[in-house]
């Protein structure tokens, strides 16, 4: 179960495949701070991954911060380890932190259930959108953004449409 509406986004330090440790405090300048629970190997993320590079570029002028989190256990999804984060985040040239959430602590702390999925944090840090990216694991046949309609409306001081949506993917996979 994740996270209310409204709740302060939890602290976190995590190692990012740029070579640095990233945590919280960092991203206080931001206006938004977008947290996506990731990974290399769904096919969901993976549908999802160049509308997640498209977001943080078109909204980084803006001070919207988006970050990758993967939290999922290495030792049985070992395509998810910190080595093979690195190779994907270069491979894909990410413009987003991607950060290794190695004992799933944020996980944990966000109530993250799949990935991907999307907690979209205000400037004082409180969960203003949790959910999916937008309605359709398709490009083509997207109709609703609601990543996208709710960062504009915060960014324009407004409530965002949608507070809260289904995140649909695969499942975090969590150490036994």
């Amino acid at each position: 179960m994740s996270i209310d509406l409204g709740t302060e986004a939890p602290f976190f330090e995590l190692p990012g495949v740029d070579g640095f440790d990233h945590s919280l405090d960092e991203y206080g300048d931001a206006k938004l701070l977008v947290l996506v629970q990731s990974c290399n190997h769904c096919p969901y993320v993976l549908a999802w991954e160049d509308r997640l590079i498209a977001i943080a570029q078109d909204y980084a002028h803006e001070g919207v911060r988006v970050v990758g989190i993967n939290s999922n256990d290495v030792a049985n999804y070992p395509e998810d380890s910190f080595e093979e984060m690195k190779k994907r985040a270069t491979k894909r040239d990410f413009s987003f932190d991607y950060l290794f959430d190695e004992d799933q602590s944020l996980a944990h702390a966000l109530g993250a259930e799949y990935t991907p999925e999307v907690f979209l944090f205000d400037e004082e840090r409180k969960l203003r959108y949790h959910g999916a990216i937008d309605d359709s694991r398709d490009e083509t046949t997207v109709t609703n953004s609601y990543l996208r309609d709710a960062i504009d409306a915060l960014l324009a001081g407004d409530e965002p449409p949608v507070t809260e949506t289904e995140a649909i993917g695969c499942t975090v996979k969590w150490k036994s």
